[in-house]
């Protein structure tokens, strides 16, 4: 009798902890699956930033916006008068 009881008693814990586990397990998915949302939430909200970036930074809308503001741009910095390669440093005062 006392064995029934205690393999009893050893099952209904089982199950106890088997649900508990279920819940914890379903409430990791819900939580992951909400991070997830918001993960994706903001990485669209990154393309369109990037895209909104890419339109107004376009060589064409630059030089729109330039020509129809008769701005005067010129180089802060005279351009070399050498033309430099990219694997030799020594060409370039930039590269130290």
């Amino acid at each position: 009798m006392l064995k029934l009881l205690l393999c009893l008693f050893a099952s209904v814990a089982l199950g106890v902890l088997l649900l508990e586990l279920r819940q914890q397990r379903l409430e990791l998915n819900y939580q992951t699956n909400k991070l997830h949302n918001q993960i994706e939430q903001s990485n669209a909200k990154l393309w369109n930033q990037q895209l909104n970036i890419a339109v107004y930074t376009a060589p064409n809308a630059i030089s729109k916006t330039v020509g129809e503001r008769d701005l005067n741009m010129v180089p802060q910095h005279a351009l070399p008068a050498q033309k430099s390669n990219w694997i030799d440093a020594s060409g370039n005062p930039d590269a130290e």
